[in-house]
């Protein structure tokens, strides 16, 4: 009896089953880390020390870093796009927070006269200012003195184009001043501002406002509180 010209294929070996399956389960553990390193990788592209997506009280925040920003550093000066990486710093409790009112304004002055405005501050110590032309906008935090505020109030007047929409923001007021005169406190006081005149006839808006150290408006213990900050239109005449 002739043998088959071709041989049946010897079965595998109890122990060469088991290295095919060991070598199985491997390939498949390396397959599902691949996939975890790349969706991972994918999702948490993310920079060293990135606030992006963090959870903070139950809320997700856009971020709490400059870590995440595309934009260039702040340096002191007043530069536009940049990213202010200074701490907002101290805020004290609501009885302490800063007010401010103007007391006292013109309904109507004449074109180039001067007039007066009298302004009341109340829990701020007007005793910072950085110079913001000199490299010192936005680079101090808050910092209060027995639990008021230390810093300084602007005044400012600006000519309004019309009063039926918010006007544009970039053109420098038709008069400014910082006043930091080392005094103010708890107790509220006033503080009268000599505006020497608006160059064109119309309607000015004229504000003041307080700032810490680096001209920001202090922060206030509750969302619901007004911060200090007051403004009155005057009407400008021939």
């Amino acid at each position: 009896m002739r043998r088959s010209a071709y041989r049946r294929a010897a079965a595998p070996s109890g122990g060469n089953r088991r290295m095919l399956a060991v070598g199985a389960v491997v390939a498949a553990l390396g397959a599902v880390v691949a996939f975890t390193t790349i969706s991972n990788a994918a999702t948490n592209d993310k920079p060293a020390g990135s606030g992006a997506g963090k959870v903070v009280n139950g809320q997700t925040i856009l971020t709490d870093t400059c870590v995440d920003s595309t934009l260039a550093p702040h340096t002191g000066f007043q530069d536009g796009n940049r990213c202010v990486s200074t701490e907002f710093g101290e805020v004290g409790v609501a009885a302490n927070n800063p007010s401010l009112l103007i007391t006292q304004a013109p309904r109507s002055v004449a074109v180039n006269t001067p007039f007066t405005l009298k302004v009341s501050t109340r829990n701020l110590i007007r005793d910072r200012f950085l110079a913001a032309g000199a490299g010192g906008y936005y680079v101090e935090s808050s910092v209060l003195n027995n639990g008021i505020e230390r810093g300084h109030f602007h005044t400012a007047c600006r000519m309004l184009p019309n009063t039926n929409e918010a006007p544009d923001p970039s053109p420098v007021p038709a008069f400014f001043v910082a006043t930091e005169d080392s005094k103010g406190g708890a107790t509220p006081d006033v503080v009268t501002i000599q505006v020497p005149g608006l160059p064109t006839t119309g309607t000015a808006q004229c504000a003041s406002w307080a700032g810490d150290g680096s001209h920001r408006i202090p922060m206030m213990q509750r969302a619901n509180q007004l911060p200090a900050f007051d403004s009155t239109r005057i009407t400008v005449r021939n």
